[in-house]
């Protein structure tokens, strides 16, 4: 476990432990106050580039926010398919090669000379016609 995933983890747990004791009027003007400067950043800002121990973050955090608030967040249900697609992706790699692996170039060069050396190998048997 990365020691940033470990710090993001407890300040959030911090967090939390702070607002149990805010009044419930305050963390609603609160949070308005955090969507107004959301939207006013996302008009401003391209999308950001997130690391994988935010990723784990907002992942989990993503899961507690109802279905209908989903929609416009950074970590949306086809954002969450994505990473996981990315994520099999680079775990289970397989080679890409079609086909037979290349001969060595020793036992081809071995192959040639012996054939050079040797032509009528290959031709006992059959009859001309």
């Amino acid at each position: 476990m990365s020691v940033r995933l470990l710090y993001l983890i407890m300040v959030r747990v911090s967090g939390w432990l702070i607002l149990l004791a805010r009044s419930q009027a305050s963390k609603d003007a609160e949070i308005l106050v955090l969507r107004h400067e959301v939207m006013v950043l996302r008009r401003q800002v391209a999308r950001p580039r997130l690391d994988w121990a935010d990723r784990a973050v907002l992942t989990a955090l993503a899961r507690r926010l109802p279905a209908a608030l989903r929609g416009g967040r950074l970590v949306t249900p086809g954002t969450l398919l994505a990473w996981h697609r990315r994520l099999l992706t680079r775990k289970w790699t397989y080679p890409n090669r079609p086909g037979r692996p290349p001969t060595i170039l020793e036992i081809r060069a071995l192959v040639l000379r012996l054939a050079t050396e040797n032509p009528g190998w290959g031709t006992a048997g059959c009859t001309a016609s």
